[in-house]
C-alpha cells in the first residue's frame, strides 16, 4: 500500500483514532490556565510536550506541573529539531509527528501542551499542519491560552491599546528596516523573543526617539519573572529566550 493509499485508508477506515490537542497554557503562572485547559489535561491519557536531547523537562511541563499526576499519564516528550538543515528538519518532524500518531492511531486523544497560546507563534502550528498531511484523519483541536503579551501588559499595568490604537506582536529579528518600519505604524509594538538583537532593537529606539518608551519583561508571571522598566538599563546584557519588550509611544 503506497502513501496516497495510506491516506485514503485513514479517511474512510471507520475507527476510533484519538484527536490532538492544543493546550495553551499561558505565559508561566499555573493558575492562569483556563478550566478547559485543566479538564484536558486531567482527561486526556496521553501529555505530549517539548523535550530537551537529555530528557530535561521544557517549560511548558514546568507550568502544568501541579495540574498533571504523571504516573497516570503516558508523558510523551518531543524533541524538536533545532537546526536549519532541511533534510534534517523534515525528518526530526517526521519523526515527532509518528510518536503522537502511535498513540492517536490506538484511540488515545493526545494533549500537546504549549506555553501561550497554540495558535500564536506556537510549536503547536507545524505540529497540526504536518499532522494533517500525514495523518488527514485526525482529529485536532486547539485550546486558546494566555499569550505572553498580555501577561507582559498585566505586570507592567500598561494597558496594550484602546480606542483606535494599533498594536504590533513582532518577531525581533535583526532586520532593521523592519524594526522602524513595525515602530513608526504602531502605537504600542510588542517584539517577541528579543534577546538575541537587544542592541538593535536599543540602537533603532534611540534612532526614532523612542529609546525612554520600552521596557523589558521576562518568563513573564512566572516565579522567574523579571521586569525591567527602562530597556536602556539592559544594553550590552544577555537575557533569557524567553524575553519581551514592550515599546508605547
Amino acid at each position: 500500500m503506497d502513501e496516497e493509499e495510506l491516506k485514503l485508508e485513514e479517511r474512510l477506515t471507520p475507527r476510533a483514532i484519538g484527536t490532538l490537542y492544543g493546550v495553551g497554557v499561558g505565559p508561566g503562572d499555573p493558575e492562569l490556565i483556563t478550566l478547559k485547559a485543566c479538564r484536558l489535561l486531567r482527561e486526556c491519557p496521553v501529555i505530549a510536550y517539548p523535550a530537551t536531547k537529555k530528557g530535561g523537562k521544557s517549560y511548558a511541563h514546568e507550568i502544568i506541573e501541579m495540574h498533571v499526576k504523571p504516573d497516570e499519564k503516558i508523558m510523551l516528550g518531543l524533541i524538536f529539531p533545532m537546526t536549519k538543515d532541511p533534510v534534517l528538519l523534515a525528518g526530526g518532524w517526521n519523526r515527532t509527528v509518528e510518536l503522537c500518531w502511535s498513540e492517536l492511531k490506538q484511540g488515545r486523544d493526545v494533549a500537546f501542551v504549549t506555553e501561550g497560546d497554540p495558535n500564536l507563534f506556537s510549536t503547536f502550528i507545524h505540529l497540526a499542519r504536518l499532522m494533517q498531511e500525514l495523518h488527514p484523519g485526525v482529529p485536532i483541536v486547539s485550546i486558546p491560552g494566555i499569550s505572553s503579551v498580555l501577561g507582559a501588559a498585566a505586570a507592567l499595568e500598561q494597558p496594550l491599546a484602546d480606542g483606535d490604537q494599533r498594536v504590533g506582536i513582532i518577531p525581533a529579528t535583526d532586520d532593521r528596516e523592519a524594526l522602524k518600519e513595525a515602530l513608526l505604524h504602531h502605537e504600542t509594538v510588542v517584539f517577541l523573543k528579543v534577546a538575541k538583537v537587544l542592541d538593535l532593537v536599543l540602537d533603532v529606539l534611540d534612532e526614532l526617539g523612542l529609546s525612554g518608551k520600552a521596557s523589558v519583561v521576562t518568563k513573564v508571571t512566572s516565579p522567574y519573572e523579571t521586569v525591567w522598566r527602562d530597556a536602556r538599563d539592559l544594553r550590552g546584557k544577555e537575557l533569557e529566550y524567553l524575553s519581551l519588550m514592550v515599546v508605547s509611544k
